[in-house]
């Protein structure tokens, strides 16, 4: 694959980070018994939310790094404390940011090959992976990010746009 493509995948990677550290900055804001109250959200609240997406990161890069996955149910809550789901999100975004990082461009194109947590036998390319992860990533954000409006009120709500990120990231790029 291209450098533009490796690029691409950077840039998510970053910008994940970034969207994922002003979440959690205004969920921190919260009073702590909205972080688990039961919002009629798809994986319930808050809690469920953000637990879910820490989960199947932690499944995508055991994956991604040849290993299975552990666990299986996608609504497990892994850290019912924000304070502690804070610190292991910082983990795994820096995990993933040196996995994007250390990727070879050429591998790419390669099909990855890992099992479901249905247990059915997959292949498809890596990029596919990888835009899914980010994209995954995205969906379930907006999904918190609404929580986070509903709980809170819009004006405690980050904006979360990958325009507003590059846009940040330009500003910062030597000249």
């Amino acid at each position: 694959m291209t450098d533009a493509f490796t690029a691409h995948f950077r840039m998510f990677a970053l910008y994940n980070r970034w969207a994922n550290q002003r979440l959690y900055q205004a969920a921190l804001q919260l009073p702590a018994e909205s972080f688990t109250r039961d919002c009629g959200a798809f994986f319930t609240s808050l809690s469920g939310t953000l637990n879910h997406l820490l989960l199947t990161d932690r499944m995508w890069l055991a994956r991604l790094e040849g290993q299975a996955p552990r666990g299986g149910r996608l609504d497990e809550i892994l850290y019912p404390r924000l304070e502690d789901l804070a610190s292991a999100r910082r983990r795994e975004d820096d995990r993933l940011l040196d996995y994007i990082y250390g990727l070879p461009g050429e591998r790419l194109s390669e099909t990855l090959n890992y099992s479901t947590t249905a247990g059915i036998e997959m292949a498809q390319p890596l990029h596919q992976v990888l835009a899914h992860i980010f994209n995954h990533q995205t969906h379930h954000r907006g999904q918190a990010h609404d929580l986070i409006c509903r709980l809170a009120g819009p004006a405690k709500a980050p904006v979360l746009d990958l325009i507003a990120y590059q846009r940040i990231a330009a500003l910062s790029e030597p000249a």
